[in-house]
């Protein structure tokens, strides 16, 4: 009975306690994960007051997060958007994981920690943060420009791109063998090819099996289904959260719309959860000494994606500014990179693996929205500038800037308004 008491008090802290933290973030109009992850740090192991009796309550509900994170993705695709977007950005996604991998697992095979975990932190620093994205985009006020499909197609490449990764590192962190590991990724790559199949063929027989007009019996069977999946998919090696991810893309519609809105506070709170559940398990005082690595890759990682989004926008046609606007929003990351390292942290790879993941993530989620805002201004002012140099320099240079300046603020201006 006391042990009981004790979990309560204690859950309900934490839940009261994030609450507050999320009314927080909005009024400072940032993401809320940096926030949620030093909640984490404070109530783990190390931290001022840790938690005891509801531990083991917040793993469980750290897994359903990720399970629904997952899920709310997949329900933002259509296997239609999916199999588009892979046929004609998939350049753009190549380009993504190149830039964007490499440093990581250059990183973890520099700091000495062996090519599984090179693998893991490759994940880390390779995918960007939709929550994010998605916020700054509608903070700012640029849904409607040319750049922004661009932004969605690389992040959609990288979501479709998990169900791929995902069941890789399971196997690798397994310590499956070259035959058992390949075996792995065949039934992953066999069953989300299947479910695209169906979901293209039968998505709205699958829509209407599941579709309730009572949100009650609504939520019920596609949490249950999705559970389901999910629990499966684990069994067979594949990672929990790709059957959750292929259970949204089966889902569309007024289905699927139906089930957005009454799984988003489920999400956000599970979600919330999972992110403290990670700081829980990473030791304040082992952040210190990975503190100058995480710095380094979230500077060069930081480059690398507003090369990649550079360089989308510009086969895309978008004009100088918008490309650069596009590189800066995507520089976030958040909580798909805090979920590949949590796997690595369960499994126990590398201790030192955690705490660099989270000093990363904390660096980049709080610089992402400043580098989306900063980064086409900066990039003219120091263009400007060095017009002016050159003006002062040579008087013909200064006129071809000046005759070159009307042409750029026009392009601008035409993405801005968002026409095709």
């Amino acid at each position: 009975m006391h042990s009981s008491a004790v979990f309560l008090i204690e859950f309900g802290a934490v839940i009261l306690g994030l609450g507050l933290l999320g009314r927080l973030a909005g009024r400072l109009q940032f993401s809320p994960i940096p926030l949620y992850l030093l909640a984490g740090l404070a109530f783990g192991k190390g931290g001022l007051l840790p938690l005891g009796a509801s531990e083991e309550f917040v793993a469980i509900g750290a897994e359903i997060g990720v399970i629904l994170l997952l899920l709310m993705l997949g329900l933002e695709y259509t296997a239609s958007d999916l199999v588009s977007n892979l046929k004609t950005q998939y350049p753009a996604g190549l380009v993504d994981a190149a830039l964007n991998a490499l440093p990581g697992a250059a990183m973890a095979l520099l700091l000495g920690w062996g090519p599984v975990a090179a693998v893991v932190l490759a994940g880390v620093t390779w995918i960007s943060s939709s929550g994010v994205i998605a916020k700054v985009l509608g903070d700012l006020g640029r849904l409607g420009n040319r750049e922004t499909p661009v932004i969605l197609s690389i992040l959609v490449l990288e979501d479709l791109a998990m169900a791929v990764y995902l069941p890789i590192v399971t196997a690798l962190l397994a310590g499956a063998g070259l035959a058992a590991g390949s075996a792995t990724l065949a039934v992953a790559l066999g069953v989300a090819g299947l479910v695209l199949f169906l979901a293209v063929r039968y998505g709205r027989v699958i829509s209407r099996f599941v579709s309730s007009d009572d949100p009650e019996k609504l939520l019920l069977v596609v949490l249950g289904l999705t559970l389901l999946v999910a629990g499966i998919a684990q069994q067979l090696q594949v990672s929990a959260a790709v059957g959750a991810f292929l259970v949204g893309i089966a889902l569309s519609g007024e289905v699927a719309e139906g089930a957005h809105n009454l799984l988003s506070p489920l999400r956000d709170l599970f979600a919330a959860v999972f992110f403290v559940f990670f700081g829980l398990h990473t030791d304040p005082a082992s952040i210190p000494p990975v503190l100058l690595p995480a710095l380094l890759l979230a500077v060069v990682t930081a480059c690398t994606k507003i090369a990649t989004g550079y360089w989308a926008a510009r086969r895309a046609g978008i004009s100088s500014r918008g490309r650069w606007r596009a590189g800066g929003t995507l520089v976030a990351r958040g909580e798909f990179s805090i979920v590949i390292a949590g796997l690595a942290v369960t499994a126990g790879i590398e201790p030192s693996l955690g705490p660099l993941a989270t000093a990363y993530v904390l660096i980049l989620v709080v610089l992402g929205p400043i580098t989306a805002r900063g980064t086409e201004p900066l990039v003219s002012y120091l263009s400007a500038r060095r017009t002016a140099r050159r003006a002062a320099v040579t008087p013909e240079g200064g006129a071809m800037a000046a005759a070159e300046e009307p042409r750029e603020a026009a392009a601008d201006e035409y993405d801005s308004l968002g026409r095709p």
